[in-house]
C-alpha cells in the first residue's frame, strides 16, 4: 500500500465500485496523506492531523463499500458503526468510547493472525512432533503400537515411519486422547446497568485471574493435529508485541466509518426521544478531535484515526451538527445517484458484478445461465424506474429484482443440470411488468 499513489488507488477502487469519483479522490488522498505523515521528522508528525471525511449521498451509491474496500486495500483496522446506536453518558445504551475498545480488538486480531500465520510452518512442525508423542510414547522404548509390530526396527526407526505415515494421511481417522485447555468461565450474574463492554472485561479480568483446567479429549489424529498447532502457534506468538504492535496500527493507521451521522442531528430543539442527540455528538467530540480511550490491550490516542461520516441527509443537513463537529470533517463530498446508466455498468463491469455472481451460483447446480445485453437494458431500466416511483435505495434495488425475477429457475435449478437458460428482455418483463405497472404492489414487492 506505500507504494500505491491515490490514482492507483480509486484504479483499484474502480474494479468493485462504479462512478463516485470525488469520493474515491478524497479518500484515496486521505489515505496517501498518513503515508506522507509517516515520512515526516517526529517533531511534525505528531502535529499533522487527518483530515476526516463526510460523505453525502442517499442509501445504496456506495458510501460504506468505498470504506470498507479502501480499508481492505490499505489493511488497516476497519470499523463501520451506525451512529444512531449510541446514546450520551448517562443514558441506556453503549457508550462512544466502546468505538475505540472495538477497533482495538479488531487491531489485535488482524496482528495477532499476521503473527501466527507467520509461525504456521513451525507451529505444525511441533505439533507433529506431539502428535508423535501421542502414537508413539517415547517410555515404551522397546514396545511397539498395536497393529504396527516391527520387531526389528529401533525406538528412533519406528517414530520415523509413523511420521511417513502421519505426513501421507494414513492415521487420520485413527483416535488419539489429548489435552486440551478448558476456556468454560464460570456463569456470572449480569449486573443491572452494567453494559456489555463491562461484562467483556469482567470475563477477560476472570479469564486471565482463574486457573485455567484442563481436560482431556477423545478425538481423530486430523482434528487433533489442528487443535496442537493452534496452541503450538499461541505459544510462538509473543502477545505482548502483538498489543504493542495492534495499538500502534489501531493509532496511525485505524479508519473508523460512522454511518447514519444525518440520525443524530439535532433537527429542532424538542423533547422526546431526540432530545440526547446532540448528546452524542458532544461525547463522539473527544474521539474525534483526538483524545486518550482506556480499553483492556492498554491506551489508546485517537488523535491520528481517520473518520469517515456519511449519511443520506434527506431531512437535516451537515450544517445542523454542531458547529465544533462540522470543523472536525473539513472534507465534504457527495455522492451522486444512481442512473440507468450507472446500473447497467454496476451489473457488468465490477469484478464482483451480480450478473457474475448469479450465473456462478448456478453454475453449481450444472445450470448455463446467461443474459442478453437488452435484458441487463431492462433491468437497469427498472430498478431507476421503480427507485423514482418509490424510495430510492440505490444499487440495492438490483438484488430485490434479480431475485424477482430469477425465482423460478433458483428453484428449479437442482432439476436443470446441463439446461442452457437464457435471459432476454421478454423474460425479464413477462416476470415483472405486472409488479413494475402497479405502483402498490410494487412498494411490498420491489
Amino acid at each position: 500500500m506505500e507504494q500505491m499513489t491515490p490514482r492507483q488507488i480509486v484504479a483499484e477502487l474502480d474494479r468493485y465500485i462504479i462512478g463516485q469519483n470525488a469520493a474515491k479522490k478524497a479518500v484515496a488522498i486521505a489515505v496517501r496523506n498518513r503515508w506522507r505523515r509517516q515520512k515526516l521528522p517526529p517533531e511534525l508528525r505528531d502535529e499533522v492531523a487527518p483530515k476526516n471525511i463526510i460523505m453525502i449521498g442517499p442509501t445504496g451509491v456506495g458510501k460504506t463499500e468505498i470504506a470498507r474496500r479502501l480499508a481492505k486495500l490499505a489493511e488497516a483496522p476497519f470499523l463501520k458503526v451506525e451512529a444512531s446506536k449510541f446514546t450520551e453518558v448517562g443514558y441506556v445504551g453503549r457508550d462512544v468510547d466502546s468505538i475505540i475498545r472495538d477497533l482495538t480488538d479488531i487491531a489485535v486480531n488482524m496482528v495477532k493472525g499476521e503473527r501466527t500465520a507467520a509461525v504456521g510452518e513451525r507451529a505444525a512442525e511441533l505439533a507433529e512432533e506431539r502428535l508423535l508423542d501421542l502414537l508413539v510414547p517415547p517410555g515404551r522404548a522397546g514396545a511397539q503400537p498395536v497393529g504396527f509390530e516391527t520387531p526389528q526396527a529401533t525406538p528412533q526407526e519406528t517414530r520415523e515411519k509413523f511420521r511417513t505415515m502421519l505426513r501421507e494421511g494414513k492415521l487420520d481417522d485413527r483416535m488419539v486422547e489429548i489435552e486440551i485447555r478448558d476456556r468454560t468461565l464460570p456463569m456470572v450474574e449480569v449486573v443491572p446497568g452494567a453494559g456489555v463492554e463491562g461484562m467483556d472485561q469482567l470475563r477477560d479480568m476472570l479469564d486471565n485471574l482463574l486457573p485455567h483446567r484442563v481436560k482431556r479429549r477423545r478425538v481423530k489424529v486430523m482434528e487433533a493435529r489442528r487443535i496442537l498447532a493452534q496452541e503450538e502457534a499461541q505459544k510462538l506468538v509473543d502477545m505482548d508485541e502483538v498489543l504493542a504492535e495492534a495499538i500502534r496500527r489501531a493509532e496511525n493507521s485505524g479508519i473508523v466509518f460512522l454511518d447514519e451521522i444525518d440520525k443524530i442531528t439535532g433537527r429542532e430543539r424538542a423533547y422526546g426521544p431526540d432530545v440526547s442527540r446532540e448528546g452524542v455528538q458532544r461525547d463522539l467530540l473527544p474521539i474525534v478531535e483526538g483524545s486518550t480511550v482506556s480499553t483492556k490491550h492498554g491506551m489508546v490516542r485517537t488523535d491520528h484515526i481517520l473518520f469517515i461520516a456519511a449519511g443520506a441527509f434527506h431531512i437535516s443537513k451537515p450544517a445542523d451538527l454542531i458547529p465544533e463537529m462540522q470543523g472536525r470533517f473539513p472534507l465534504r463530498v457527495e455522492l451522486n445517484s444512481l442512473t440507468k446508466e450507472d446500473f447497467i455498468r454496476i451489473l457488468t463491469e465490477p469484478q464482483n458484478a451480480l450478473i457474475k455472481q448469479y450465473t456462478a451460483l448456478l453454475a453449481t447446480e450444472g445450470v448455463d445461465l446467461s443474459f442478453t445485453s437488452d435484458a441487463i437494458e431492462e433491468i437497469a431500466s427498472i430498478a431507476s424506474t421503480v427507485n423514482h416511483a418509490t424510495e430510492n435505495i440505490g444499487a440495492r434495488r438490483l438484488y430485490t429484482i434479480m431475485e424477482r425475477f430469477l425465482e423460478d429457475v433458483s428453484f428449479e435449478a437442482p432439476h436443470m443440470d446441463g439446461v442452457k437458460v437464457e435471459i432476454n428482455s421478454a423474460y425479464v418483463r413477462d416476470k415483472l411488468q405486472d409488479i413494475v405497472r402497479d405502483e402498490d404492489l410494487s412498494r411490498y414487492i420491489l
